[in-house]
């Protein structure tokens, strides 16, 4: 194997522009002008059919049509400018976020045998230059750069001086460029100044998570004048969505693990001090796990991320700065040890699971404790009222006893299709439809007693304190109140903590209490207050008992059928090759080929060049650098077998 020619992370454009003709790719680069997006989607990229609304929003890039696409991860919107680039007669340029997304990008471009470079800060100076001469040559098709770069004049004459006119303009995480998005970045604010100087270019707006609210604002920052907006369905029904109450969370989170026992996947956690003990806890158990925060040198978080995306790490232990743009396929989980501060945020992160359509899992461990901790956060917001306003939609989709993903989905705007062809069996669904809707149990007495205690209180505290005030506890504010002296102080030891909050949950959930105000404060409704004079029997769907684990479906996609040994030993030796193969390339083994390629290799089992181009995720590019080698893997496995 040649030398190296293309470092992951920091690598220069210098190797990396050697390595088109050397590491996947013949010396002659695709011409795919004229091409029909059909074509190249298969040609190139190795898909039978368009996903969603990708060719939608591809057609409308060829007409040279303004569009915003809102997408969900893993929706394949990085197709929707790839297949136009590779069409049309001109340059892309794609503004992206963060480095290891555009290098992700381009290595996977790469793989695929199309020609495209990035430009940011983790190049040197020759590099830069290097890659300035291919942009201006015309070699380039696929320019990624990060929006502080896109304002700077040096790129934007190195957008002049190209043989290629610029002809379209892509602006990844989209989102970012609305302040009332959940991660707005004010350098993406200066991307309409870029547009005027190219009025011919196309613009293209992608983002996975955008209201009503923010699609309007992305546009209007941008200058669009009449695009076209198109917004995919936000259901991703291969991921499993279970919430669970934080009782011990970290026994709760071991007996997770050991459900997902070496698969990859992401843990989010609210502080950096959280992420750090969290890791050190699950290393002492015995699980390869890093950590991933702000607070680490640059070159620790490149590090640790290199080591997750690379399968040389399970699990990666993060604050919300982990994740935006990162494209490995295979995360089979994702679970939130803390609350997220918003179903826009929750959205994203979950997510980053099941790629590549396989069945995955997101959990939330939510306790109250979490609310305490995101609303200290609240104090350094410019509007802590939108961010709490954006935390009570996070609560009532945690507390709900309804189907979590028609709660997802209403949120979006996305009704829930239970019935037509949409609709998504139980057992793909969530927590609360597996286990079935629980029976209507007569809490009168319980319920009686918090509501009472609440009136008792003056209406004047948030659920803690007034279960603080029914287990009898002695705090210094319960003591400065005066509140030991009432007659529900201490009278509701019958229940636990966290039953209370269950109960507490039902009550608002029922209509018969209500929070409001930045601290939640409790209140007793009318239908409350009717149902305590009048004595009425309570029935609510309260179930104090610790919930039984939620068994889900392992894969979603064909995979070699029960007792094909040679399917099976074709798999297990194609993840040996694939990574022993990536790391002689010095890329993620996704960059070679994703699961569901293997899985697909070791069901149809190709015994030929041409059924190889009929497996899911196999181009003409990888088919002539890998094809060889998979095809003697097959071989094997089924001589073994015959043997």
């Amino acid at each position: 194997m040649d030398e190296v020619l293309y470092n992951w992370l920091m690598g220069s454009i210098r190797d990396y522009s050697s390595q088109q003709s050397l590491l996947f790719c013949d010396s002659t680069q695709p011409d795919m002008s004229g091409s029909e997006p059909e074509r190249v989607l298969k040609e190139v990229f190795g898909y039978e059919e368009f996903r969603p609304l990708q060719r939608e929003v591809i057609q409308n890039v060829l007409d040279g049509r303004d569009t915003l696409a809102v997408m969900p991860t893993g929706g394949g919107k990085s197709l929707c400018y790839q297949i136009p680039a590779l069409i049309m007669e001109g340059l892309t340029i794609v503004v992206s976020p963060l480095i290891a997304l555009m290098q992700d990008q381009v290595a996977q471009l790469e793989a695929a045998g199309v020609p495209a470079v990035f430009i940011n800060s983790s190049l040197d100076i020759d590099a830069y230059r290097e890659s300035c001469a291919l942009i201006r040559s015309g070699e380039i098709r696929l320019l990624y750069v990060s929006p502080e770069g896109l304002s700077r004049e040096r790129m934007q004459e190195l957008l002049h001086s190209s043989r290629l006119p610029l002809r379209c303009i892509t602006i990844d995480e989209a989102h970012c460029i609305s302040e009332w998005g959940h991660d707005f970045r004010p350098d993406y604010m200066e991307i309409a100044a870029v547009r005027e100087q190219f009025p011919r270019a196309v613009c293209l707006a992608l983002t996975a998570t955008a209201t009503e609210k923010v699609r309007r604002d992305i546009m209007s920052q941008l200058h669009m004048e009449h695009p076209a907006v198109l917004v995919a369905s936000f259901n991703r029904p291969n991921i499993f969505l279970e919430v669970r109450r934080k009782q011990q969370p970290f026994a709760q989170l071991l007996g997770f693990l050991a459900e997902h026992k070496g698969q990859r996947g992401i843990i989010y956690c609210l502080s950096r001090r959280q992420v750090d003990e969290l890791a050190l806890r699950l290393q002492k158990e015995g699980f390869s796990a890093t950590s991933y925060h702000a607070g680490l040198s640059d070159e620790a978080r490149l590090s640790h991320q290199q080591d997750f995306i690379s399968d040389r790490m399970d699990i990666i232990v993060a604050t919300v700065a982990f994740g935006m743009g990162i494209n490995k396929p295979d995360v089979r989980f994702v679970v939130h040890y803390d609350m997220p501060k918003s179903v826009e945020q929750y959205y994203q992160e979950i997510g980053r699971a099941g790629r590549d359509g396989l069945a995955s899992h997101a959990l939330l461990l939510y306790g109250a404790g979490d609310l305490h901790k995101i609303r200290y956060f609240f104090a350094e917001k410019d509007e802590p009222a939108q961010a709490e306003q954006l935390l009570q939609g996070m609560i009532r989709y945690a507390e709900s006893r309804s189907c979590r993903r028609r709660q997802l989905l209403s949120y979006f705007g996305e009704a829930y299709d239970e019935t037509g062809s949409g609709a998504i069996p139980a057992e793909c669904c969530c927590d609360v439809c597996s286990r079935g809707p629980l029976q209507d149990s007569d809490v009168t007495v319980a319920a009686q007693k918090f509501m009472s205690c609440i009136l008792r209180t003056e209406e004047r505290f948030g659920a803690s304190y007034t279960i603080d005030v029914l287990l009898g506890s002695r705090n210094k504010r319960i003591l400065e109140n005066g509140h030991t002296r009432l007659s529900t102080y201490g009278i509701g030891r019958e229940l636990t903590r966290q039953q209370w909050f269950e109960l507490c949950s039902q009550l608002e959930e029922g209509g018969y209490i209500a929070k409001s105000g930045e601290y939640a404060v409790l209140s007793v409704t009318q239908e409350g207050r009717s149902a305590l004079r009048m004595r009425q029997a309570i029935l609510l769907p309260v179930e104090f008992s610790t919930a039984p684990r939620i068994a889900f479906p392992k894969k979603t996609a064909a995979a070699p059928a029960e007792g094909d040994a040679a399917g099976s030993r074709i798999e297990e030796a194609l993840r040996v090759w694939r990574r022993k193969t990536a790391d002689e390339l010095n890329v993620p083994p996704y960059v070679v080929f994703g699961d569901k390629t293997l899985v697909d290799i070791a069901r149809r089992q190709p015994q030929d060049s041409a059924e190889l181009l009929d497996c899911y995720g196999i181009g003409s590019a990888k088919a002539e650098k890998f094809g060889r080698a998979i095809l003697r893997i097959v071989e094997d496995a089924q001589a073994e077998e015959e043997a």
